[in-house]
């Protein structure tokens, strides 16, 4: 994981546990949400009918999802982490192209607060609008790109 992103998150005041694939285990069960940082080495096609945005370019992004089903963040970044699945949402797209992932887990976390956080400093921007947020009236995006790698 870039140490400028993960700079970066810490400047905007969230804290968490990190996870990284072979560890997730150690991610927890609880309710919260979840900031996934994704590095993608190469222009990824999007493919998503009603998004307008076609490719995304090489880079760090972050996908702000919640977990309050059953398992918690365990069970949602555990899905997120897997190699091969169903494209299901949005960012399963990007997941499964990603070079690098690594989550850092908020417990307690309301997704919509995350994204406005990260959104603050200006050290991130809405990189997709409309990714992974159809179901949010408050946020334009929940995929946000880095603007320092």
């Amino acid at each position: 994981m870039s140490d400028q992103t993960k700079s970066n998150i810490a400047a905007t005041g969230i804290s968490g546990l990190w996870v990284i694939p072979g560890d997730i285990e150690n991610a927890p069960e609880a309710k919260g949400a979840y900031v996934l940082a994704l590095r993608l080495s190469r222009v990824v096609h999007i493919g998503i009918p009603r998004v307008d945005q076609e490719q995304l370019m090489p880079g760090w992004y972050l996908y702000v999802g919640s977990a309050n089903g059953s398992g918690g963040i365990r069970s949602r970044v555990r899905r997120h982490f897997r190699p091969s699945k169903k494209a299901h949402w949005h960012i399963d797209r990007l997941t499964v192209k990603a070079v690098e992932m690594a989550a850092l887990a908020v417990l307690d976390g309301h997704e919509c607060e995350l994204v406005r956080r990260l959104l603050r400093p200006r050290l991130f921007e809405v990189a997709i609008p409309g990714f992974g947020s159809t179901d949010c009236r408050y946020c334009e995006s929940h995929l946000l790109a880095s603007l320092a790698s």
